[in-house]
C-alpha cells in the first residue's frame, strides 16, 4: 500500500447549494487541485448536515439561500454538532448583514460566487488546514465597517499583545493554521495554540475570522510579509 503523509491527503470538501449548476461549476474548480476531494453534495442546510455526518468532510461549503434549511442557520447548526468541520460561506449574496451573521454564527470563511476561482481554491485550502480565509471583496467590506466603528470596539487595539503574540497575529490574518504559524515562528505547536488562545482574549475576539480581520486593519500583514 502506498504511504500517504498528512500533508499529501487531500482535503474533503462538501459542496452544498440548491443549484446543480452551481455545484458542477465549483466541483470542477476544485477539481484543478489533486490535493483537495469533493466528497459529496447537499441540496440544502439539512441534507448537508446528514451527509457531513456520513461523509466526515474537512470543509463544508454553504450557500445561503437554500430551500429547507438555510446555510446560515446550518452554520449554526454545524458548530453545535460538527465542530470539526470547517464551515465557508460560498454566496451571491455579500451583504453586510450576511458576512456579519454568517462569521456571528461561527463560519470560518466567507466567499463570494462573483470572485476569482483561485479564492475559492484558496479558501478551501486554508480552512482545511485549520486556518480562516475571507476573499478580498468580503475582508475589505469587514475591514471598512470595522474602521467605520473603531471607537465602539477599543479591545480590539494591539497595545496588549506581545511582539510574539503579534507574530502570531499576522499568521492568523494570512490565513495559516497552527501547525503552519508554529513552523514560522520556529516553535512547537503547542505554544502557539497557547499564543492564539492569549490573543483572542486579549482582543475581544470570538474565533479566528475576527482576529484575521483585526490583524488585516492593523496592517500586520504586509508588514510580516503574509
Amino acid at each position: 500500500m502506498e504511504d500517504t503523509t498528512p500533508s499529501e491527503r487531500p482535503v474533503r470538501v462538501l459542496v452544498a447549494d440548491d443549484e446543480a449548476m452551481v455545484r458542477a461549476g465549483v466541483r470542477a474548480i476544485l477539481a484543478r487541485d489533486p490535493h483537495v476531494d469533493v466528497v459529496a453534495e447537499a441540496g440544502d442546510g439539512h441534507e448537508a448536515l446528514a451527509l457531513s455526518r456520513r461523509h466526515r468532510p474537512d470543509v463544508v461549503l454553504l450557500d445561503i439561500q437554500m430551500p429547507g434549511l438555510d446555510g446560515l442557520t446550518a452554520v449554526a447548526r454545524f458548530r453545535r454538532e460538527l465542530t470539526a468541520v470547517g464551515v465557508i460561506m460560498l454566496t451571491t449574496f455579500g451583504q453586510d448583514a450576511y458576512i456579519t451573521r454568517a462569521l456571528e454564527e461561527g463560519a470560518d470563511g466567507f466567499l463570494l460566487k462573483a470572485d476569482d476561482p483561485r479564492e475559492l481554491l484558496n479558501g478551501v485550502r486554508a480552512v482545511g488546514a485549520g486556518g480562516a480565509y475571507l476573499s478580498p471583496r468580503v475582508a475589505g467590506r469587514v475591514i471598512a465597517g470595522m474602521r467605520a466603528h473603531r471607537s465602539a470596539h477599543p479591545h480590539r487595539s494591539l497595545d496588549r499583545l506581545t511582539e510574539r503574540e503579534r507574530d502570531v497575529l499576522a499568521g492568523l490574518g494570512a490565513g495559516l493554521s497552527n501547525a503552519e504559524i508554529a513552523e514560522r515562528l520556529h516553535l512547537v505547536e503547542g505554544t502557539v495554540k497557547a499564543h492564539v488562545s492569549a490573543v483572542l482574549t486579549k482582543l475581544g475576539a470570538r474565533n479566528r475570522v475576527e482576529a484575521a480581520i483585526a490583524a488585516h486593519e492593523a496592517g500586520l500583514i504586509a508588514r510580516h510579509g503574509g
